[in-house]
């Protein structure tokens, strides 16, 4: 992976890690549908307002028109779906949790990249993915544990949520598969933009039927405008950029950089406590990702034949 590549994967990681807070304080007022659907219908425009201000709105249009249907499965599989697994997920579990199991996206991308496209993994990536998933569990370990006291949710509660926070991973593991295979070589805009176009269309009707009968505060719609915006609109547009130039494993090990931020905005803006345990957590993630992404190419003595005497 290239450096500026690299810089955009930890932008992206950093946008994203943010996410999970905005999902956390939007969702209890919006409701999942809501919250979700209104989050990619910004992306969306946010996203045509981009192709618009470049200058290129017919070239984007006519891919929109000839690659209509994997557009809008990859905003399903790729936006929709799992955005309202993760939200739901966030009904019960903590944000910082539920960035953690996010963080299994390239496990589950390399094991549908292996199985559906033949893709090989090398060694050291597979160690990479191994040492970052180590981190991430290092990181939250004190923080699942906590979460199950006499005042928190039911244990029946919990594995529900848990299991839809992985299935959303597992769908975004199959998206960038997906994408690979049918979309390689389009405009990273216009994937960007249908896909949220597509998720915006399936989630209208989810909405409508649950949208909230109370007011909602302001805090609220902040999350929901910084959701769409940043985290949403101009994320996408980076993250299909590094799809094409960098591969599908590679684009989705941004995720095992996502709970370093995550902590990192916790720490300054909500005052939560660093401990020493997630200083080295962030770090053994930090060295997963290089591994895994290709930034590190190779460890001196790794795979060295022993010599002959």
């Amino acid at each position: 992976m290239k450096p500026r590549h690299l810089v955009q994967l930890l932008a992206l990681a950093a946008v994203w890690g943010a996410s999970f807070l905005f999902i956390r304080v939007g969702v209890a007022e919006f409701g999942v549908a809501p919250l979700m659907a209104l989050r990619v219908g910004i992306g969306a425009l946010f996203l045509l307002g981009m192709t618009v201000a470049r200058g290129a709105p017919q070239e984007v249009l006519r891919v929109l028109s000839a690659r209509a249907w994997p557009l809008f499965v990859v905003g399903v599989l790729n936006s929709a779906a799992p955005f309202c697994l993760f939200a739901f997920a966030e009904l019960t579990l903590t944000a910082g949790t539920t960035s953690v199991i996010n963080a299994t996206t390239p496990l589950w991308g390399a094991l549908v990249a292996y199985v559906w496209l033949r893709d090989r993994l090398t060694v050291l990536r597979t160690l990479g993915m191994a040492i970052g998933f180590a981190g991430v569990v290092t990181l939250v370990w004190d923080q699942i544990a906590s979460s199950h006291d006499a005042l928190g949710p039911t244990p029946l509660a919990t594995a529900l949520a848990a299991a839809a926070a992985m299935g959303a991973a597992l769908l975004y593991g199959i998206a960038a598969n997906y994408t690979k295979r049918r979309l390689t070589g389009v405009d990273a805009m216009a994937i960007a933009t249908g896909s949220m176009v597509g998720s915006t269309l399936a989630l209208i009707p989810f909405a409508i039927a649950t949208w909230p009968a109370h007011s909602v505060s302001a805090s609220a719609w902040g999350a929901v405008l910084s959701l769409g915006v940043v985290c949403t609109g101009v994320a996408y547009f980076i993250y299909f950029h590094l799809l094409n130039v960098a591969g599908p494993a590679r684009a989705m090990t941004v995720t095992f950089v996502i709970p370093v931020f995550g902590i990192l905005w916790g720490a300054l803006f909500l005052h939560e406590a660093v401990s020493p345990a997630m200083l080295a957590g962030c770090a053994i993630v930090l060295v997963g990702t290089a591994l895994a992404t290709g930034a590190v190419k190779r460890i001196p003595g790794f795979g060295r034949r022993p010599a002959q005497t």
